[in-house]
């Protein structure tokens, strides 16, 4: 998936990433025609007061400050206004709890056959991933159906049921009427149809039409589509291969539920070690390492099976890169590499003394420490192999030789990162006014950072900057996400264990992730949770919704 498509990891994990990439285009043309009619913040409602600052807003709500910068300097002020440097008061707005559901009302007659349906998954992509980031939900209603008959579920339950909906003939202006009548009064109805049926509804918001525009060798290249009557924008298609493949529903992700027992694991919650979708962990013994691809249960449709793998000493450090599974184990008072797939070249390439990464010796005190968190990362730079221990960042090159990467980011009082909170894992720098700050988090493109673990601000390389304060002694913050165009924090309660995405603008409980003994892991780059609500009972789910991916459970 491309750099582009980021923010859309989450969306877009119930398409294959084949169709993801194809899709890009017509995603983020679309999102920005449909953006302006189903922004992620509320931009109506009562004001109360000021939030805090933003680089961008009114001009009557510039600080001060601006405008004496204008008086004095009023070339510097163009500059910071044209870069969006300029700082504005952000005024807060009181907006009803209940925010209402999304619901798209499709048109699945003759008229809107073939490449319009391609058009219609492309925004019910973008109307879920903007109902996700409001805390609501997307319905989908047929057209022609009976009225209050709505599709519900997480996209891999709703994108096939979607798709398997045909009407022989073309709705009617009453069809809509029908369907409209059985919503609730806050739902937030779009209707996904041809022009005919758009130009039968005249003033009627929220409509998306679309018809064929060009064409090529394998069929339609392109798609003229309008949001409420606006001006025709022109909209690529993917490749025919690709789209037929889509239209047949080869293409989507399905959920999986893995109902086999799982290995017994040793104490710590199973890990997100790096970039790859793959949880890792100990068994009963601490030379046994269980991997679970997620990705092939929770969305690909099949049945995800552990795998247990036996090495020769006790696990200190695992990932999935690429195909392989790399993990370094302890044995003999030396640290070696244990390689699942393609080997990194001859045997004992990477086998260092244990004191030089200053490993605790097996059996002492702080070795049996190590064995009760959960498995380091193990990350791959080059021919280099790197592992945080005891406080810095190792460097293991081919041949056994040992460096330092520099200590390993700490907060809490000096106490280094959990797995989940390695910056190596992040893909931003962290900016220099938070420097210092004794709570930091980072996820897929963003930081956070508190001085006092109440107030955060959080930052994107995009821009995006967003300010959380949280109640007194609230929560724990345990991960960042970014997604569906919003920074949000993920925290959890220490007295009854309840896990939350909190947004500048409001709080989501993730109910069935909540209670369980352990802090929930957090996938430091995709919008992944893995939780275990219940002893016996692992889910992963989707980390700004909280709609299980893939179920894990146990008999042990």
């Amino acid at each position: 998936m491309t750099t582009a498509l980021a923010p859309w990891a989450g969306t877009l994990s119930a398409l294959t990433p084949e169709l993801a990439t194809a899709l890009g285009p017509l995603l983020r043309r679309l999102d920005v025609l449909i953006g302006e009619r189903e922004p992620v913040v509320e931009t109506e409602g009562e004001p109360d007061g000021y939030g805090g600052l933003a680089r961008f807003g009114r001009p009557d709500h510039l600080l001060p400050s601006e405008w004496l910068l204008a008086e004095e300097f009023p070339e510097e002020f163009l500059r910071r206004w044209v870069d969006g440097e300029l700082l504005h008061l952000e005024p807060e707005l009181r907006t009803p709890a209940d925010r209402g559901q999304v619901v798209a009302l499709v048109d699945a007659g003759p008229a809107q056959a073939g490449a319009a349906r391609l058009v219609q998954l492309a925004a019910l992509l973008v109307l879920h991933r903007r109902a996700a980031a409001r805390g609501s939900e997307l319905l989908v209603g047929v057209l022609g159906e009976p009225p209050g008959r709505l599709i519900g579920g997480d996209l891999t339950e709703l994108l096939p049921r979607w798709l398997k909906a045909r009407s022989h003939d073309d709705p009617t202006p009453e069809d809509v009427r029908y369907a409209e009548g059985a919503l609730d009064a806050a739902a937030r109805p779009w209707l996904l149809t041809s022009p005919r049926l758009a130009a039968q509804l005249p003033g009627r918001r929220r409509t998306v039409t679309t018809e064929e525009a060009g064409w090529g060798a394998d069929g339609v290249t392109k798609v003229r589509t309008r949001v409420d009557g606006g001006a025709a924008v022109e909209l690529p298609l993917p490749p025919a291969k690709i789209a037929v493949r889509a239209l047949r529903g080869s293409e989507f992700r399905r959920p999986g539920r893995l109902d086999a027992p799982l290995p017994s694991i040793r104490g710590a919650l199973p890990a997100f070690t790096g970039d790859a979708d793959t949880l890792l962990a100990r068994g009963r013994q601490a030379s046994v390492l269980i991997a679970v691809a997620v990705g092939n249960g929770a969305t690909a449709g099949g049945a995800a099976r552990p795998r247990r793998h036996e090495l020769p000493g006790p696990v200190v450090a695992a990932a999935r890169v690429g195909r392989r599974l790399l993990a370094l184990y302890a044995k003999d008072d030396r640290l070696r590499l244990y390689v699942s797939g393609r080997p990194l070249g001859e045997p004992g390439r990477y086998d260092v003394a244990a004191a030089e990464v200053d490993l605790p010796r097996v059996g002492s005190t702080g070795f049996a420490e190590l064995m009760a968190q959960p498995v380091l990362p193990l990350l791959r730079e080059g021919d280099d192999l790197l592992l945080p221990l005891a406080g810095q960042w190792r460097r293991i090159a081919p041949g056994g030789r040992v460096g330092t990467d520099g200590p390993v980011v700490s907060t809490e009082g000096g106490r280094p990162f959990r797995y989940a909170r390695e910056p190596r894992l992040a893909s931003v720098a962290l900016p220099p006014e938070a420097a210092g700050a004794e709570h930091l988090v980072h996820g897929l493109g963003a930081v956070g950072w508190s001085a006092d673990g109440r107030e955060w601000w959080l930052e994107s390389d995009s821009g995006l900057s967003r300010r959380i304060a949280l109640a007194e002694g609230e929560a724990e913050v345990i991960g960042l996400v970014h997604g569906g165009g919003e920074l949000m924090l993920i925290t959890r309660t220490s007295a009854a264990g309840l896990v939350r995405t909190v947004r500048a603008y409001g709080v989501r409980t993730l109910t069935g992730l909540s209670g369980g003994p352990t802090a929930p892991a957090v996938h430091p780059r995709l919008p992944l949770i893995a939780a275990e609500p219940r002893p016996g009972r692992l889910v992963v789910a989707d980390a700004v919704s909280g709609r299980s991916h893939l179920v894990i459970r146990s008999t042990d």
